[in-house]
């Protein structure tokens, strides 16, 4: 089987065996085996989605320590817009980037540059794409993953274009290379990440041949040092700074505003995301041009490592974005990002819905399950352990598990021997062989 990196991961010692992150996951990839959850890891999209509903804190995100940044001779930070609203009182990003040099960093990119050329060159591409309509937004890691394990047939839909992230990466390390000399390999890139799919996108890119990012920094991790560090007045550190174009795309339909398709849909929250799919797989979404899903509700701001609030941050953010500058100069970085931030390799289907072997041994695992399922009561309660009655019949299949973790068959079972038990009670009492004794002479 495929090896599969994965940010998001399990402390079974927290686990206690419910079923909450089981009902949730939007790809079925938890199983409750032996009263411990555990992840498919062929299956999981790393969305966050257990992280934010687990109740008992068992689901993690692996993400890099902030000592990190200091195996390098020069670090950039590289903030997400959204960390610009998770401080309460900062209606702008200058205290924000001044924090980041104050921990340690020696320069700071701001993504939402990146997101600006990223508009930029999807707007362009927009105008002459020969894409099946709508053409799906690649900023997402967690959708683009969803939509290779779910839904493979909308592959070709997927605009390809790098992540703001990975762009505003190239661009900090050439910029950081002219202003200092240091051999690119010296130079740290650190994404502050609001998701565990940034850091997985990092590690195991489905359109890079390799990440231009270094590592990522969850914004919990270093929530508690910049809010130290924001206390003090800070020097204001000059910067080229990203404008409202680019900062926008932290909430739910920026990246559809900054690209200016007049058609175009914006979606938010893993669920909502996958019926829309599922209505342009069916075509029923053909009138619109471009679609933009996010995994987490609000956008970027819903992020399962965040910090504030995501309707709190929203309402922050509002005001950040009027403090930004309203729009960018059109550069020559513009004018190549079309190519040049183009993806670097076609995105491959996950076929793990599919049985393994030939067509016709396939065709028969899958009449095999159809009837288990028949034979389940189809009211998916999750207590045995898979997220659904159809998925306990494909685990069967699969050799994952047995009839009689559903716990309505176990009780049909045992209800049926308690009656074969009385039968047979009731039949030894009147067969009983009586061995008569000889009269004492």
């Amino acid at each position: 089987m495929t090896e599969y990196f994965h940010s998001v991961t399990l402390d079974k010692s927290r686990c206690k065996g419910c079923t909450t992150c089981l009902k949730r996951c939007p790809t079925e990839a938890i199983r409750i085996r032996d009263n411990r959850a555990t992840i498919l890891g062929e299956r999981c999209i790393d969305c966050g989605e257990c992280i934010r509903v687990c109740t008992h804190k068992a689901k993690v995100a692996l993400t890099d320590p902030f000592e990190s940044i200091f195996d390098y001779k020069y670090k950039i930070a590289l903030p997400a817009p959204t960390l610009y609203a998770q401080f309460k009182g900062v209606h702008n990003s200058t205290p924000i980037i001044a924090a980041l040099f104050a921990l340690g960093f020696d320069d700071v990119f701001e993504v939402a540059r990146g997101a600006e050329v990223v508009s930029y060159a999807v707007a362009e591409k927009m105008k002459t794409t020969d894409k099946p309509k709508p053409v799906i937004s690649s900023a997402c890691p967690a959708i683009m993953r969803l939509i290779r394990v779910n839904y493979p047939a909308l592959i070709d839909n997927i605009i390809d274009m790098q992540s703001p992230m990975e762009v505003a990466a190239q661009l900090a390390r050439e910029e950081a290379v002219k202003k200092t000399g240091y051999d690119p390999n010296d130079i740290g890139v650190f994404f502050i990440t609001p998701c565990p799919a940034k850091m997985t996108a990092i590690k195991a890119s489905l359109t890079q041949d390799k990440s231009n990012v270094d590592g990522a920094i969850s914004m919990l991790d270093i929530y508690s040092a910049m809010a130290q560090k924001l206390k003090d007045p800070l020097p204001e550190h000059i910067i080229e700074r990203a404008s409202a174009v680019g900062v926008g795309w932290a909430v739910h339909g920026g990246e559809a505003a900054a690209v200016g398709v007049p058609k175009s849909l914006a979606v938010d929250g893993i669920h909502n995301v996958m019926r829309a799919l599922e209505e342009i797989e069916n075509g029923k979404f053909n009138d619109l041009d471009f679609f933009e899903g996010l995994a987490c509700t609000g956008g970027c701001l819903g992020g399962p490592l965040v910090v504030e609030n995501n309707f709190v941050a929203k309402n922050r953010m509002r005001k950040i974005l009027d403090n930004s500058k309203p729009t960018v100069d059109k550069t020559e970085i513009f004018e190549s990002a079309k190519e040049r931030f183009k993806s670097q390799k076609e995105i491959e289907p996950n076929p793990v819905l599919q049985f393994e072997g030939t067509m016709s041994e396939r065709l028969k695992k899958m009449e095999i399950m159809d009837q288990i399922a028949s034979e389940l009561p189809g009211i998916d309660c999750g207590s045995c352990g898979s997220p659904s009655c159809r998925t306990l019949a494909e685990d069967i299949v699969r050799g994952y598990a047995n009839e009689l973790n559903c716990i309505f068959k176990m009780r049909d079972r045992v209800q049926y021997l308690a009656e074969q038990m009385v039968i047979l009670s009731e039949s030894t009492r009147f067969h009983v062989n009586v061995t008569p004794t000889e009269d004492k002479q």
